[in-house]
């Protein structure tokens, strides 16, 4: 399909290596500077879908840029141009391998691990008698690690990431303080939006001169959850499911349609209309979350649009 971008093979002059994730593709140059391109394509339970959704990359990198701009203050981040809707362009660094998971609500994988009888995740107590989608305490963080095997993310403590050395304590202390310190600031954007931050995930690296900073994308419908702030307290007294925008809608129609990503699963087939309602889903987050009007990029030939940007941006 033209208009969702699947599959990027660029060759850009001075490109030394690329690096293909679930959903971004990520082109090393010989100057260490990184142009990350966010694609169309959807991945849930870890599994890649077979189709694209329109806008998504777009969306994703547009918010990511916006909440970069506006935590800049708080911690350093990796971005230092956009030359295209799809694409951003930073420093090389080196990635802790943990994603500094924050939860302010039982929700999502707490909430599952909850309903199973758990009462400890990542080495961190969750209280009795919570009901899903209640309000922790105070926001916990839940790190998780890419497993040894396979590309499943792996819940971890504390301890046993200094353990295992995968992170110092030095530089972990600085995670977990800058985890706290976004979040708070991503729940304040939300709040003047009518939104609630529920949970996030952030993403860290070292640059050559030892400096840590903010890398892949933070706020956005992939990596974050949100609810309707008007709608929470009634919804939840009423033990009804809350209205959200992120991923999770997607989730829960493939579990519904009978898809966890276990072995042996298919998975359900996407439909035109349904991978329309996705796409105005995300749409719809964008708007939310912004406040903006969201303008949709050019698709008649969007991989050509992208080189071509991007070799404009190399000039």
């Amino acid at each position: 399909m033209n208009n969702t971008l699947t599959v990027t093979n660029y060759n850009f002059p001075g490109q030394k290596s690329v690096y293909k994730g679930k959903v971004r593709d990520v082109y090393t140059m010989e100057d260490d500077k990184l142009i990350m391109i966010a694609s169309d394509r959807l991945s849930a339970f870890d599994v890649v879908m077979p189709k694209g959704i329109p806008y998504k990359g777009q969306i994703l990198n547009q918010i990511a840029t916006k909440m970069m701009k506006a935590t800049e203050d708080i911690v350093p981040n990796w971005l230092e141009a956009t030359p295209d809707p799809n694409v951003a362009v930073g420093e090389s660094c080196e990635p802790f391998k943990v994603e500094m998971v924050i939860r302010g609500y039982l929700s999502g994988h707490a909430a599952r691990e909850y309903k199973a009888g758990k009462r400890m995740l990542c080495g961190v107590e969750m209280p009795e008698g919570m009901k899903e989608n209640d309000k922790f305490p105070s926001p916990i963080i839940t790190p998780a690690t890419k497993a040894e095997q396979g590309d499943h993310d792996e819940d971890i403590s504390r301890e046993n990431l200094l353990k295992r050395g995968i992170v110092s304590e030095e530089d972990y202390a600085q995670l977990e303080d800058y985890t706290r310190k976004l979040f708070k600031r991503g729940s304040e954007i939300a709040a003047e939006r009518g939104l609630i931050l529920v949970d996030t995930k952030y993403e860290f690296g070292k640059t050559k001169d030892g400096k840590i900073v903010l890398i892949d994308e933070i706020h956005t419908p992939d990596s974050s959850r949100y609810f309707y702030a008007n709608t929470y307290q009634e919804l939840q007294e009423k033990g009804e499911a809350q209205k959200q925008l992120s991923k999770e809608f997607v989730r829960q129609w493939l579990i519904q349609n009978g898809f966890q990503g276990k072995e042996g699963q298919q998975v359900p087939e996407m439909t035109n209309e349904y991978i329309e309602s996705v796409s105005q889903r995300y749409i719809e987050l964008y708007e939310n979350i912004t406040g903006e009007t969201f303008e949709k990029a050019s698709v008649s030939d969007i991989e050509k649009r992208v080189e071509t940007n991007v070799l404009q941006y190399l000039k």
